[in-house]
């Protein structure tokens, strides 16, 4: 049995605090509003019922969210397709996935669910504190594998945290406890460029007590791609882009609830992931061969070429690429004439939501490049 006792602050729930977790979340008064949404045809407390009969974790995921995402699915998408979980069969034992973000929830949720139907074991997720802003919020993440990582503190705070944190992963993957899931970034992409962020490299690396080599090939990280046909919060994103370009961005209260529950709405066409290829010992032991930070960056760059490289590019992200350069490149090879009408009407739509006063043509731009960019950096 694994210690996690120092790990208090971060860990995600116990089978028997998941349980109570779950007990009050059954008892919450938005909870029927909630199950009306997810399951339109089942009695409003058939919900209630079932989440106070679950009695571990593995049983409310695999009984409870999997029946919640084939809803949400069924509602807001054209369907969910996934390829390469064969990669994962490759690597030994317990993995660190380390994927693109472009929705707060659905991201890490569509990855445990194609786990699932793949026949792996659920893995633990990596999720912002910040997003927390509710005790039914930490009930529902902790009881799905929620491992809290913690923002908005002081830089020695976030050090230390960081350590804790990448120990934290470290430990449950070399022991064989769980695999854990973790976005290449801080924050989602919200310009269509998926990029790793260095520290998080540095982070992993914190905590191994071998050295460089021995400390990465330990973690069995796999890089994963998600797309989305409609961008989740593609309005929102481009919104908050321009808004960024005149004063640093700050968020209002319950933004990220409301990013949440858009993202969960939204209608988002056709959805795919990609699971790549594991780094391999012989691309960190190149790594290894460099000094300080070029060490980093050289498996930053592995990872951001297999997690662009296994991104799904659908219709609307070369009618983005056209549009933002003013060519017709695509035209009659990815997309029809009709495709380019409805898409210019989506976007209208969508930049329609957004206060008056903000440039329009600057948010059509920066809507257009949103879906764009992934075509741009795959050329």
């Amino acid at each position: 049995m694994v210690d996690l006792s120092e790990f208090e602050d971060i860990r995600p729930y116990s089978d028997e605090e998941a349980v109570q977790a779950l007990d009050r979340v059954s008892r919450h008064p938005m909870l029927p509003l909630i199950s009306k949404y997810l399951f339109p045809k089942a009695n409003v407390n058939t919900l209630a019922q079932t989440l106070r009969k679950v009695r571990s974790i593995d049983e409310f995921q695999a009984v409870v969210m999997v029946d919640v995402i084939n809803a949400v699915l069924a509602r807001t998408s054209e369907g969910f397709t996934f390829s390469g979980m064969e990669n994962l069969s490759s690597v030994n034992g317990k993995f660190l996935a380390v994927s693109n973000h472009r929705d707060i929830v659905l991201d890490p949720a569509l990855i445990l669910y194609a786990m699932h139907a793949s026949g792996y074991p659920f893995a633990e997720l990596c999720v912002g504190s910040n997003l927390i802003q509710s005790p039914l919020i930490e009930d529902l993440m902790k009881s799905n594998r929620m491992i809290k990582v913690i923002r908005g503190i002081s830089a020695r705070q976030m050090y230390l945290n960081s350590h804790t944190l990448s120990k934290y992963i470290r430990l449950s993957i070399t022991s064989g406890t769980a695999s854990i899931w973790v976005a290449q970034k801080e924050g989602r992409a919200k310009n269509g460029i998926d990029k790793t962020e260095q520290g998080l490299l540095k982070m992993f690396d914190m905590s191994g007590e071998k050295g460089f080599e021995e400390n990465f090939k330990e973690l069995n990280i796999v890089p994963m791609s998600i797309s989305y046909e409609y961008e989740p919060c593609d309005g929102r994103k481009a919104r908050e882009i321009l808004m960024s370009r005149e004063a640093p961005y700050v968020k209002k209260p319950k933004e990220d609830l409301h990013s949440i529950l858009t993202g969960i709405r939204q209608q988002k066409g056709h959805i795919h992931l990609s699971v790549g290829k594991p780094l391999t010992p012989e691309e960190i032991a190149d790594g290894a061969a460099y000094n300080g930070n070029d060490r980093y960056q050289h498996l930053r760059s592995i990872l951001d070429n297999r997690i662009r490289g296994g991104y799904h590019l659908w219709k609307t992200n070369y009618m983005g690429y056209d549009l933002m350069n003013g060519t017709s490149e695509y035209l009659g090879v990815k997309y029809l004439p009709e495709d380019l009408k409805k898409f210019k009407a989506y976007t209208d739509h969508k930049l329609s939501k957004i206060e008056r006063r903000l440039d329009r043509d600057a948010l059509q731009d920066i809507f257009w490049h949103i879906y764009g960019n992934p075509v741009e950096y795959t050329k």
